[in-house]
């Protein structure tokens, strides 16, 4: 008897990597996390990842088989299997694909998170049937994933639809990478953060935020506070919304996507995002585009999302071979 084949899904973290063997069928059979040590260099953590999974391979090897590996990592290129400068990461740049092949001899694909975020909605979840769609992924910055035509978009150079640096306010918050108020200083789980604060030193409204330790606040906490009504916490999220709908407006102009998804820890708030950035987008949205684009949340399971992404990307490229 023939056996089951699965792939392997790596998504890369800046505190925590995740891994996992996953089935054509998008079945996550196992999946486990190790600490990324972020100081450390990309070598060190792909050969305790492999470590670990070969240990963990042996239980299924006589019913399952590999075939092929699939990454989802910050400012990973597709097209040169690199990544590069990575937020969070001290790794410079390093060819991962080639650093692979020390522990592997299988195909081996690498995306950003984001793009893999989208495959994976696209093969296993709220994107399936679709061909013309964005995913946003809300978590401590912004990353886009753009599908047109049933293909993922990557530009010449790798690197197409980095939605969180487009520019929100041009005169706004200081972002990361060094410019001024790009989206995702706005739009993220950072972002409302900073939204919040903000909103508690300009207004005297009574809030359970500001009994909470400033530095330690969290969007989970913004997200407490809000389905109890608090002022802070509520306003929080439609500034959050107003921005992300206003920027969604502009995209939608360029794609004419059939729907925008939204993953991510910020998404999981639900309707509190959902419905206002819907309503903010419609706000600003040219005619011809009014009440045609859904925003949906993503149906990737909450535990291991991140490494059906990075498995949908390597069944997707075994697919087109």
């Amino acid at each position: 008897m023939s056996k089951i084949q699965l792939v392997m899904g790596i998504d890369v973290g800046g505190t925590n990597t995740a891994f996992g063997f996953v089935d054509r069928k998008g079945k996550l059979i196992y999946d486990a996390s190790l600490p990324t040590k972020a100081e450390l260099d990309a070598r060190q953590l792909f050969e305790r990842i492999f470590n670990a999974a070969n240990k963990s391979f042996k239980k299924f090897e006589k019913k399952y088989e590999l075939v092929g590996i699939g990454i989802g990592a910050p400012n990973a290129n597709y097209y040169k299997g690199t990544v590069e400068k990575p937020p969070n990461l001290n790794w410079g740049k390093v060819n991962v694909v080639k650093l692979i092949k020390e522990f592997s001899d299988l195909p081996v694909v690498i995306t950003n998170d984001a793009n893999a975020a989208a495959l994976g909605e696209m093969i296993f979840g709220a994107a399936k049937g679709m061909k013309n769609f964005i995913v946003i992924t809300l978590g401590t910055g912004l990353g886009s994933g753009i599908v047109v035509d049933g293909n993922l978009v990557y530009g010449s150079d790798g690197f197409a639809g980095e939605l969180g640096h487009t520019t929100y306010d041009p005169n706004g918050r200081l972002c990361g990478c060094g410019r001024l108020g790009c989206l995702e200083t706005y739009a993220s789980a950072t972002g409302i953060k900073r939204t919040a604060l903000e909103l508690m030193a300009k207004y005297p409204y009574p809030s359970s935020l500001r009994k909470l330790n400033c530095e330690k606040l969290s969007a989970k906490d913004i997200y407490n506070a809000a389905v109890k009504g608090d002022k802070i916490a509520l306003e929080a999220f439609d500034f959050t919304a107003k921005a992300l709908g206003f920027k969604l407006a502009d995209t939608v102009v360029h794609l004419s996507p059939e729907a925008i998804i939204l993953y991510g820890g910020l998404a999981l708030a639900g309707d509190l995002i959902i419905k206002p950035t819907k309503k903010y987008m419609e706000r600003q949205m040219l005619n011809i585009f009014k009440n045609k684009v859904k925003i949906i949340p993503s149906a990737l399971p909450g535990k291991g999302a991140g490494i059906m992404g990075a498995a949908a990307l390597i069944w997707n490229e075994l697919e087109k071979n």
